[in-house]
């Protein structure tokens, strides 16, 4: 029997769940209305990008094309919170993440987030679970406290508790010969 959430997610809803760094907004990657209606509930800017959850490094090459030093920074920190740079593949959809040549890949360190993108199947969207601008949330009140007075709301919320406040994923850029980090997380990578 399937979980109610990932039917949630196959009929394009958008939902809430926890993360190793916080609470986070999953959708169909491959669902431009799930998408759209995933940049309304964040209202966050269209142009800005969303990377995506997958349960392996096996999984991420179908979507990405990884070179020697990503691969060996999967292999050693995944799964975990590091999301990778690279060159995305023709297999993700064009609507996602418009104009950009790049993807940002996770694969999960956090059960529950893994367990989901095992049991879907396919890419989800990763992104914190708060209004754009406002902070990332660590418990589903925070959640709802940001969207108490707003017309949408997540489609489905599962509540994992208050989570401890850690630091987002960190985020390296290896689409090229030469790594970057892009946004400083829990792992330092150098």
């Amino acid at each position: 029997m399937s979980k109610p959430f990932i039917e949630v997610l196959r009929r394009g809803g958008v939902i809430a769940h926890a993360t190793e760094t916080c609470y986070g907004f999953a959708c169909d990657a491959f669902n431009k209305d799930a998408l759209k209606r995933l940049y309304e509930l964040k209202q966050m800017d269209s142009d800005k990008p969303v990377s995506i959850l997958v349960d392996s490094l096996k999984t991420a090459k179908e979507y990405g094309i990884f070179n020697k030093k990503a691969i060996k920074l999967a292999q050693k920190y995944w799964p975990g919170p590091l999301t990778i740079v690279v060159k995305r593949k023709r297999a993700l959809p064009a609507f996602l993440n418009p104009g950009i040549k790049t993807i940002g890949i996770r694969v999960p360190g956090h059960k529950l987030s893994l367990q989901i993108a095992k049991l879907f199947k396919q890419p989800i969207t990763t992104t914190s679970a708060n209004i754009s601008g406002l902070p990332s949330p660590y418990s589903v009140s925070a959640i709802k406290k940001q969207f108490k007075n707003q017309k949408l709301k997540p489609d489905f919320i599962i509540d994992s508790g208050s989570l401890r406040k850690n630091p987002p994923s960190t985020i390296i850029y290896c689409s090229s010969g030469k790594i970057k980090v892009l946004r400083q997380g829990s792992i330092f990578v150098i």
